[in-house]
């Protein structure tokens, strides 16, 4: 299925409190609503990217999740602590450099991000069909329900429901109850016993341009305080000044 939106070519978007990222403004805006409209950042996209990983052996199409989302890559910074980003046509899964996605939701119950929500929903209840041993068959409309139901409390509670947590909700679902052993709890669980294995640490290592290192905000992609004020405040190591 083809992008059906040609003026999209940049957005300027905002990164909150909360570590989330906002549209501000947006190209096309006779096409897009960007009243709570998020996007997701290159570090929440490599998380959501090593779960879909998981999902591979599982029959994950990567196809749909070029398909899902609009690509960008940072172009500048602007007034306010904003980011303008220019549209790219790279692919998600294969791209070198960090980009953001926003999700294809044009069409909200047929579109591209529609399908691909569809597709892993599906996979993860076979995961789980898979991994876990059910007195029934788990379903994907009891899925369905469990996370309805909560994106229902979160708004009732007053959250703006966000496409990474979205995503991630689905990406991580397990049944109360019940556990799922992974590849990522696995190496998790090496992690906390001490018995790390660096051997193959640079294949995992992403590289950012000069431009990109410049722009986003390093841990959790927030602002960080100038830190040349710290460099400015050296301690006197000298002795006591003689009296004369």
């Amino acid at each position: 299925m083809k992008k059906t939106s040609p003026s999209l070519d940049w957005c300027v978007v905002r990164c909150d409190n909360d570590n989330k990222w906002w549209v501000d403004s947006i190209s096309d805006s006779e096409n897009w609503d960007i009243e709570d409209l998020g996007i997701i950042d290159p570090k929440q996209f490599i998380y959501i990217n090593e779960l879909l990983d998981s999902m591979t052996e599982f029959g994950l199409q990567s196809q749909l999740v070029d398909e899902a989302f609009f690509t960008f890559e940072i172009s500048e910074e602007v007034a306010g602590k904003k980011v303008k980003l220019e549209r790219v046509r790279d692919s998600l899964l294969k791209a070198e450099d960090m980009l953001f996605a926003l999700p294809d939701v044009l069409d909200e119950e047929k579109g591209p991000y529609a399908d691909f929500l569809s597709h892993v929903t599906q996979i993860r209840v076979a995961m789980l069909n898979d991994l876990i041993e059910f007195t029934e068959p788990y379903t994907i409309e009891e899925m369905e329900e469990v996370l309805s139901e909560k994106h229902n409390n979160d708004f009732l509670e007053g959250r703006r429901s966000h496409f990474s947590d979205e995503l991630v909700s689905i990406l991580e679902f397990v049944p109360d109850g019940f556990e799922l052993d992974s590849d990522l709890d696995d190496e998790k669980d090496e992690d906390d016993e001490g018995e790390e294995d660096y051997s193959d640490l640079d294949t995992h290592l992403v590289e950012v341009s000069d431009k990109d290192e410049k722009l986003l905000p390093d841990e959790d992609l927030k602002w960080e305080e100038d830190e040349d004020r710290e460099e400015e405040v050296t301690s006197y190591e000298g002795g006591a000044p003689d009296d004369k």
